[in-house]
């Protein structure tokens, strides 16, 4: 097993889950409560990235309305650097900048879970060698 190439193109290929698409639920939950947000997610599968962004845009909108402080605080605490940020709006320029950011903390949190799980593997079938 190898470690998933996620890129900001073949992000919807990764969703396709039900368990992947929990933890990466979760995992966005908890970023955006600890900043006194909540994200509500139907649970449907089908078309679940186009859901998701549309709730994480609708937060980061309110959180781009109020103080930049707390954003610069969600996406340093997400590690999301300024970097990836310009990178995904010059690979998808059809995404507005509020969409970006959005679609920013999906592949964050995906990226993370995918990672855990692939140092989980590795980490049992060691443990079974």
């Amino acid at each position: 097993m190898s470690l998933p190439q996620l890129h900001n193109n073949n992000i919807e290929e990764f969703l396709d889950k039900e368990d992947i698409v929990k933890e990466t639920i979760e995992q966005i939950k908890s970023d955006f409560e600890k900043f006194g947000l909540e994200i509500i997610f139907l649970g449907k599968l089908d078309n679940v990235y186009q859901e998701l962004l549309q709730k994480v845009k609708a937060q980061v909108e309110v959180l781009l309305s109020g103080s930049s402080d707390q954003m610069y605080a969600m996406l340093y605490r997400i590690d999301i650097s300024d970097s990836s940020i310009l990178k995904a709006a010059q690979e998808l320029p059809q995404y507005s900048h509020v969409e970006v950011i959005a679609h920013q903390i999906i592949f964050r949190d995906l990226q993370k879970v995918l990672t855990r799980r692939y140092f989980r593997q590795e980490s049992q079938n060691k443990a079974i060698e």
